[in-house]
């Protein structure tokens, strides 16, 4: 939030105005992140946060700064994959994570698209959309963890 406050006051001051970019994650859509609950309650905060940042710039009359959401998905990082530990976990990295490079090829350009005139408005990219995860998960037919071999989707728990 500091550092929200401090670069929307720096971007202000300049003549171009800027764009401030918050990152959500899991929990973001107010869904559970079972043994990560701390992590999940501050990503659906950054949303919370992106959208009053947005309604106070629009109350303020602030044109040339621009707040912006941005949701990358499931990507892998040593934290997803500490969680690893089930099978039903496992399927779904399988399944939803991506590369982190992957996930820039489609951020960055997204991103560079939003016009810098100061008359952009605020946007929420997401890499790994709700109908995208669901096309992922019923189309499955193997994928590989490591050395292990999911060829289908774990019971339920």
């Amino acid at each position: 939030m500091i550092c929200c406050r401090e670069a929307i006051n720096m971007m202000q001051r300049q003549r171009r105005g800027g764009h401030v970019f918050n990152i959500d994650g899991a929990g973001s859509d107010g869904r559970p992140t079972p043994r990560f609950a701390a992590y999940g309650a501050t990503k659906r905060s950054v949303v919370h946060l992106t959208k009053s940042l947005q309604a106070e710039m629009r109350m303020q009359d602030v044109k040339n700064v621009v707040v912006h959401n941005l949701s990358p998905g499931m990507v892998t990082t040593d934290l997803l994959m500490a969680g690893a530990n089930t099978k039903q976990a496992k399927f779904f990295i399988n399944v939803l994570a991506e590369p982190a490079e992957v996930v820039a090829e489609y951020l960055v350009p997204n991103i560079r698209a939003i016009p810098t005139n100061g008359s952009g408005k605020p946007t929420y990219i997401r890499f790994l959309t709700g109908l995208k995860a669901y096309s992922q998960i019923f189309s499955v037919k193997e994928y590989t963890y490591y050395n292990e071999i999911i060829t289908s989707m774990p019971p339920e728990v």
